[in-house]
């Protein structure tokens, strides 16, 4: 039997600019996800669709009205101690501005300085899958 915690995760990958939001989280109870950086995003509830949480996710941990696009990538990634499923997602927001409620620091970077960041695992290996960066940004966003 497998007592092992699996969570479904949503992330958004919100670009402006040609700049991507990267978030920073703060001290956790792990220490493999500690202070490493990490798209926005949470769990999905009950009942909700990956386009339902991501879009309540950014609003109770950002106050960020998200527009919610395609699916980019989605990774399964086992930690030490629990599963996720980690799905992204592009998004569009109407502003920059955001109210950091659940993060520690924040930073827009180009596609192309993203790995220069130390990731939680899961999203750089969703960073992995996204390939070649420019086919993302050559799509309208608005």
């Amino acid at each position: 039997m497998n007592t092992r915690k699996h969570y479904n995760v949503v992330a958004a990958v919100i670009e402006v600019g040609g700049k991507v939001l990267c978030m920073r989280r703060g001290e956790t109870r792990y220490s493999y996800t500690s202070h490493l950086w990490e798209f926005p995003g949470g769990k999905i509830e009950a009942g909700e669709t990956p386009q339902q949480a991501l879009h309540r996710e950014l609003l109770e941990e950002m106050d960020l009205d998200v527009e919610v696009h395609e699916h980019l990538a989605t990774v399964t990634h086992d930690y030490p101690d629990f599963t996720i499923t980690l799905a992204a997602y592009r998004c569009t927001a109407p502003t920059t501005a955001f109210t950091m409620r659940e993060h520690e620091a924040s930073r827009w970077l180009p596609w192309s300085e993203l790995m220069s960041l130390p990731w939680c695992e899961a999203d750089e290996r969703l960073i992995a899958q996204f390939g070649n960066a420019s086919t993302l940004s050559s799509s309208p966003l608005n």
